[in-house]
């Protein structure tokens, strides 16, 4: 039978079970779906592409790092809003400012730009690449997550990433705290962990910068064994943000004896030599302790060189950085490869719930990191932490509501 009648009769229930057997071929129940979605994303044209700034507020007040200084309340985040003839909204962070993108952008089909199983589709309209996703999601009615195949979304752990240096702020607010300052950052841990947390990233490095060396590889060693010892049931992360040397690194984690880590991050600048040497002294020593790296101004093939040599084991690259879409061709490859993902996404808790479909169509994220934050013109959603793990909105696209008028 001619391939285009036998769709047009299959669609419109005219073909008899007998003259197809007794039940519908996958492949041709694919078909039907990708065709229906399609015809819905192609009833729709650009027809605004607008911007605006959302204010982010964090709990708290967010101090230093290995490399960089006090971090402040929250981030001020560009999104863009993107609106067909039909009405339906899609929004989501960044989106190209570019007059040419925007030109091109504009009375274009959806369909002409975004497929639901691969994403964008054309590279000129790729720095729409978030609110795209948001805006087919809208117009079919489908999460994020389902709208690349996934019914019921992958959990996945999840981590918070807001213990900084905590000690070395000043004393003032509403913690008492103590001359060292650990109290306070032992109640931020407390916060987060009641916000349902059951992992917690810990910054170490305070000797690159901030401390005398020594002084500052003792006072890591010291914040390492106290939140163990606060929080037995917690998994540990650690993240030097590039503030140590190799020898530093194993200094560190012979300094904390047999407390298990979660994940050792970016401990140096990353080298083939410095990671054979750390893997050479881990594989005997913590061989549980996973090696995650490539936030920090990520090179790709030093990254794949890394992995093929299974010197790392988890890929670090920021969601918005790299991209929604090239994250959805990157993560099959990673898993083929037997290399774990967990999308860099601290700032902006936008990026944390984006990952959160990610992971929960696709898998093969080993935690997703959390950010807590406000934000008056957002409403974030239904996106909840149940047993540790980000359970993702099952609402249209990525489930959030932008509440400022644009």
């Amino acid at each position: 039978m001619n391939r285009r009648l036998f769709m047009h009769q299959l669609a419109k229930g005219t073909l008899s079970a007998t003259a197809v057997g007794t039940s519908l071929s996958a492949s041709a129940a694919d078909y039907l779906l990708h065709t229906s979605k399609a015809g819905e994303l192609a009833s729709h044209t650009i027809a605004d592409i607008s911007y605006t700034d959302v204010q982010l507020k964090w709990p708290r007040f967010v101090g230093k790092n290995g490399r960089r200084d006090i971090h402040g309340y929250g981030p001020k985040v560009s999104v863009c809003v993107l609106t067909t003839d039909q009405g339906a909204k899609g929004w989501g962070m960044h989106g190209s400012r570019n007059a040419e993108a925007i030109a091109y952008l504009k009375g274009k089909r959806v369909s002409e730009v975004f497929q639901p199983s691969l994403g964008v589709t054309d590279s000129k309209a790729l720095g729409f690449d978030v609110p795209l996703h948001d805006l087919a999601g809208v117009i079919l009615n489908k999460p994020v997550y389902e709208l690349m195949g996934q019914k019921k979304p992958i959990l996945t752990k999840c981590y918070s990433g807001m213990i900084y240096f905590d000690e070395l702020e000043p004393k003032e607010g509403p913690v008492k705290t103590t001359a060292d300052g650990l109290d306070r950052l032992l109640e931020n841990c407390r916060h987060d962990y009641e916000l349902g947390y059951r992992q917690l990233k810990l910054k170490i490095g305070r000797g690159n910068i901030w401390m005398p060396k020594e002084e500052g590889l003792k006072r890591d060693i010291e914040v390492t064994k106290l939140v163990a010892k606060t929080f037995p049931d917690v998994e540990i992360l650690v993240d030097a943000n590039d503030g140590y040397t190799v020898d530093t690194t194993i200094a560190y984690l012979k300094g904390i004896g047999d407390i298990p880590l979660f994940w050792m991050e970016e401990p140096f600048a990353e080298t083939v030599a410095d990671y054979q040497k750390l893997r050479a002294w881990t594989k005997d020593n913590k061989p549980k302790m996973l090696l995650a790296d490539g936030e920090a101004d990520p090179r790709q093939e030093l990254l794949r060189e890394l992995e093929d040599r299974k010197l790392i084991d988890v890929h670090l690259t920021d969601m918005i950085g790299y991209g929604f879409t090239p994250w959805r061709k990157l993560m099959p490859e990673l898993k083929s490869r037997g290399i774990l993902a967990s999308p860099h996404a601290f700032g902006e808790l936008l990026k944390s719930y984006y990952c959160a479909h990610l992971a929960g169509a696709l898998g093969n994220t080993v935690t997703i990191e959390g950010v807590p934050a406000t934000c008056e013109a957002i409403d974030f959603g239904k996106y909840t932490i149940k047993k540790g793990q980000f359970v993702p909105s099952p609402d249209p696209g990525f489930g959030m509501t932008l509440l400022k008028k644009v």
